[in-house]
């Protein structure tokens, strides 16, 4: 009762103090730091920043539908046959832990558009914020202990490309203070407090540079005590996910030599970290992957995520460290369901983790709107997530069309800018990358045929043209007409963007056997308006994007080094075939960094001074075992100007952000979007688990 006692209390100060905070901007929390000030590096854009509005696609995000449950243990070993919601369904809820007992938790929340943390208590019916890093777009895996949050944030830029921005923090119950708990130019993912709250376990990825690795990240299992940070034990190598058994011993996954995703235990040397450390064990056996472990109190079991022969799902199971046997405990309440990322109350009597919430908890929670705001570094500049991909936007910017998903049936759609109305434009050939005329509002073009296929498959540009007429409340099919601009022996003929006078493309085709540059006719293609090749060798050239000036064309390429097909940069070229040079987004030529790129997607502003893409530059921001499938969990959205100076983070979270289209316009009539009214999909939770998880070993 005490405890509870205390804990109400400085849940109430919290709040005070918090929303005193928030009303009262001339007295901001003051921030401090055992190692240096923190500098908010991420959150202006200098040198003259264009403004407007940016609509990107976030792999599999919208289909989320997180929410935090939890399972009452203490009818075990009988059958749970229930779990219950403790989270209230808005946007979606992650990664959460109990606090003292199981009737709070402290979780994350991307509510307001960023990944931020929240308390949900018997104190206060709607989840409260907690304090946290004002200006950071991404706050992950929090912990309250003695009185402290302890969190990973992504905040401070190092001071080198292709290095994660994730470090860990700790700020007062009562925010008065942030200190940074992971050293300058060192990453760590991913921390756990033991049980006295003495000392604090990371995955960390030390000082290295990301080498693009994330089927495993090969982080070390670090610890350290709050008191002394700077001191930094190694423990284990190749560690991930640590979870703490009393002060002593730290379980963690990695994958282990027979390539199963397994569960490991390490003793600390001793309560000084004075001694060296024994070697790790094995806990969990061959044929189930396990992860993301949590430990219950009595040092006897683990609370781990599996994924197991005969399943497509992953599940919450208990591993008996003794017995060396599992209990299920989601498999049988929701068989056809991914869980994730488990966690325990103190006493062990109550297990949580998050999941799809399914379709129908309450009308209007599991709607996916079309569009959704993110939160921003720059204060002229709007991001939205698009519930699609490849959107482009209209000449007046009232509208945007775009890819719904790539299956056979897929075709093109079109929206409202503000998201209250969307149509099918056309349906059953699969379309993907969309370029609008900039001199005609009825005329749209984009790329029929699969996606991701060799030169030689048969994709084919097509000129699409409909009536704006047409675009009424009342219906829901366009009528269009397709004109085919390709020849059908001409191969992979994909990715038209338009010039702005609207009387040429540029694509990328596979019709030499290299995917190349073309720019051809915009109304009769190649058939009477004739074709040219702008770009010619063994590489592959592709998504150009022509300036509103028309004077550049800036496209991907892997022109420097042909033989790496992962390895992307930004080149321009005029469109006359002259002037063609790179554009170094990493570091000066010749310096190592700038062959690291993985740029694609680029596309120029309205003045034709910065360009916008999705890149690797900022590595990864979470342990990506833990996340469902990303076929790229390093795309973030950055700026840079055409001479590769003034280099910005516009995205920062733990997904792939792609596809992005620039409007001038930061007002449009998006301020009216439509976000509360249910107009959207319907969340079905069909995402995948990372397509490198094989139970077929």
């Amino acid at each position: 009762m005490l405890n509870r006692l205390r804990h109400a209390t400085r849940t109430r100060l919290l709040f005070k103090h918090y929303f005193h905070y928030h009303h009262s901007p001339s007295h901001p929390l003051p921030l401090h730091t055992h190692l240096a000030p923190i500098q908010f590096q991420i959150s202006t854009i200098t040198m003259n920043p264009p403004k407007g509005t940016i609509v990107f696609n976030t792999v599999g995000r919208p289909q989320y539908g997180f929410d935090v449950f939890c399972i009452n243990l203490q009818n075990l070993p009988h059958q749970v046959t229930a779990d219950h919601r403790l989270t209230d369904g808005i946007s979606i809820n992650f990664n959460a832990q109990f606090i003292e007992d199981h009737r709070s938790i402290v979780f994350i929340s991307e509510r307001t558009g960023s990944p931020r943390i929240y308390l949900l208590s018997p104190e206060s019916p709607k989840p409260q914020p907690l304090p946290s890093v004002c200006d950071s777009l991404f706050h992950d895996r929090p912990i309250i202990k003695n009185g402290r949050i302890y969190f990973t944030s992504a905040h401070e830029q190092p001071d080198r490309h292709f290095q994660s921005f994730s470090a860990v923090y700790s700020t007062s119950f009562h925010g008065e203070e942030i200190a940074r708990l992971t050293p300058y130019g060192v990453v760590d993912y991913s921390p756990a407090v033991s049980k006295t709250g003495k000392f604090i376990a990371v995955a960390s990825y030390g000082s290295r540079q990301w080498g693009g690795d994330f089927r495993e990240l090969k982080t070390d299992i670090v610890v350290f005590s709050e008191s002394n940070p700077e001191k930094r034990i190694v423990v284990c190598e190749r560690g991930g996910w640590p979870t703490w058994s009393g002060d002593s011993t730290i379980y963690f996954h990695r994958i282990a030599d027979d390539g199963w995703w397994s569960i490991f235990r390490v003793d600390l040397p001793d309560s000084e970290l004075s001694g060296s450390p024994k070697p790790p064990v094995r806990l969990t056996p061959p044929a189930v992957h396990c992860f993301t472990p949590a430990s219950m109190h009595d040092g006897k079991r683990i609370a781990v995520a599996t994924r197991r022969h005969g399943t497509d799902f992953r599940h919450i199971e208990i591993f008996y460290i003794e017995t060396k046997t599992f209990q299920p405990i989601t498999g049988i309440i929701n068989p056809n369901i991914h869980h994730y990322n488990p966690f325990v109350s103190p006493n062990s009597d109550f297990l949580g983790y998050h999941r799809f919430r399914g379709e129908s908890i309450k009308e209007g929670e599991s709607i996916i709107p079309h569009l959704e705001p993110v939160m921003s570094p720059a204060p002229n500049m709007r991001l939205l997530r698009l519930n699609g991909s490849f959107p482009t936007f209209s000449p007046d910017g009232n509208l945007i069309a775009f890819n719904h998903n790539f299956d056979k049936n897929s075709g093109g759609k079109i929206i409202k800018s503000d998201g209250s109305k969307r149509w099918t434009l056309f349906e059953g050939r699969t379309s993907f990358y969309n370029s609008w005329s900039p001199t005609e509002k009825h005329v749209i073009y984009t790329s029929i045929g699969p996606i991701f296929e060799s030169p030689k498959t048969t994709v084919q540009i097509a000129r699409i043209t409909f009536k704006p007429s047409t675009l009424t409340d009342d219906r829901e099919h366009i009528p269009c007409d397709i004109k085919i601009l390709t020849r059908d022996d001409t191969g992979n003929n994909a990715f038209p963007s338009c010039s702005p006078d609207g009387k040429s493309l540029v694509f990328r085709s596979g019709r030499s056997g290299h995917k190349n540059l073309y720019i051809v006719d915009a109304v009769e293609g190649e058939f009477n308006g004739g074709i040219r090749q702008l770009t010619d060798g063994p590489w592959i050239d592709t998504m150009p994007s022509w300036s509103p000036k028309g004077d550049l064309i800036a496209f991907s390429s892997n022109r420097h080094n042909p033989n790496n097909v992962e390895r992307f940069s930004i080149y321009a070229v005029k469109p006359d075939g002259s002037g063609l040079r790179r554009i170094y987004v990493a570091g000066k030529e010749g310096s190592g960094e700038v062959d690291k790129e993985r740029i694609n997607h680029v596309c120029i502003s309205e003045d034709g001074e910065w360009l916008l893409f999705t890149d690797n530059l900022a590595g990864v921001t979470a342990e990506p075992v833990s996340l469902p499938n990303q076929f790229q969990p390093y795309g973030d959205l950055h700026m840079v100007r055409l001479d590769g100076t003034g280099l910005r983070r516009l995205t920062c979270n733990a997904y792939e952000n792609g596809t992005p289209m620039w409007h001038p316009s930061d007002e449009m009539d998006m301020g009216r979007l439509c976000l509360e009214d249910g107009i959207g999909d319907k969340v079905k939770g069909d995402f995948e688990e990372p397509l490198w998880i094989s139970c077929d070993m």
